[in-house]
């Protein structure tokens, strides 16, 4: 049986598809300043106001050296995932939930909270030390704050939050990707199995028809894995770029870096590296990933990875 090559894209077809990807990531990102965020930063100030009603205006946060009682506002903010949240928002910088919970040496968890007084007391400490003097100047000149102070502090707090959160879904991007990828692949007619570790040899890897998510493919990851039906693997990494700069990182250092450790790892009649990518990409460096034996496929256009999957079964 022969073997059907993986396709090979010209430098003007890089141009068009490039082009294409730019011009849907520039309209993903405009409307996400005029709705996304919007609608988030509305959510982000309920929180905040809401935060302020509870701890009033975070004088409460201030207790008593060495007590070790919680009153019941702040116990509600802390059961609260959200306000909980929120209140991370109220140290400058912001602080991690990772990092809070370092530096208060306790989890965050809502049951070990309102169950263990001194990690409760630890938390709100923590947050009390690092509050923004630049935000909430009347904490630290241990006054009322007024109305204008509490609008502004209240705007700016939302709106670290807000940023936060689009920030984060941003990163979700690729696996929403994969997601779309999974569907692709399954359109095509395959199935998918649960991840595996995959070693040359592909004894262990998916049975023609199959793929599986996230796992190692040889001694690096990869974020899918393919068994084609001529029974050649195919990893494919889903990258997502902002910046031209950006997919340098993600292509060429990561995905292309990846195809020539697995084509030296596994050889290049048993793997197809591939990359289903979004966002920003300049043509020199789409020509230089494909040059070192990447497969590359465009998420706003799908088609082509189900032509090549359907390409491998000699009964289609």
């Amino acid at each position: 049986m022969s073997l059907t090559d993986p396709p090979r894209w010209t430098s003007e077809e890089f141009d068009e598809q490039g082009e294409l990807a730019r011009q849907i990531f520039r309209s993903q990102r405009l409307n996400e300043s005029q709705g996304v965020y919007s609608e988030t930063f509305a959510q982000c100030l309920e929180y905040v106001n809401e935060l302020f009603d509870k701890t009033d205006n975070l004088s409460r946060l201030q207790g008593e050296p060495g007590t070790l009682a919680i009153d019941p506002g702040l116990s509600e903010v802390l059961a609260n995932p959200q306000l909980l949240e929120a209140l991370r928002y109220v140290v400058g910088p912001p602080i991690s939930a990772d990092d809070l919970a370092e530096l208060a040496d306790t989890s965050l968890a809502v049951g070990v909270l309102l169950d263990d007084s001194g990690a409760s007391v630890r938390v709100v400490g923590t947050i009390a030390q690092g509050l923004d003097p630049k935000r909430f100047p009347w904490i630290g000149q241990s006054r009322r704050a007024d109305d204008h102070e509490l609008t502004a502090a209240a705007i700016a707090t939302a709106a670290l939050m807000a940023t936060r959160r689009v920030e984060t879904a941003r990163r979700m991007q690729s696996k929403e990707q994969e997601e779309s990828v999974k569907f692709c692949l399954r359109e095509a007619g395959m199935v998918e199995v649960e991840p595996r570790t995959v070693s040359p040899g592909l004894l262990d890897a998916p049975a023609p028809g199959e793929f599986c998510g996230e796992a190692p493919f040889g001694e690096r990851k990869a974020d899918l894995i393919v068994r084609l039906h001529d029974g050649r693997c195919m990893p494919i990494e889903c990258k997502v770029s902002n910046s031209s700069t950006n997919s340098v990182k993600r292509l060429n250092n990561d995905a292309a870096a990846k195809a020539s450790a697995w084509i030296e790892e596994f050889g290049s009649g048993a793997t197809v590296p591939s990359a289903v990518l979004s966002g920003i990409f300049k043509t020199r460096n789409l020509e230089q990933a494909q040059a070192q034996h990447l497969t590359i496929f465009w998420a706003h256009d799908l088609r082509a990875l189900a032509t090549f999957i359907r390409s491998t079964n000699p009964h289609v």
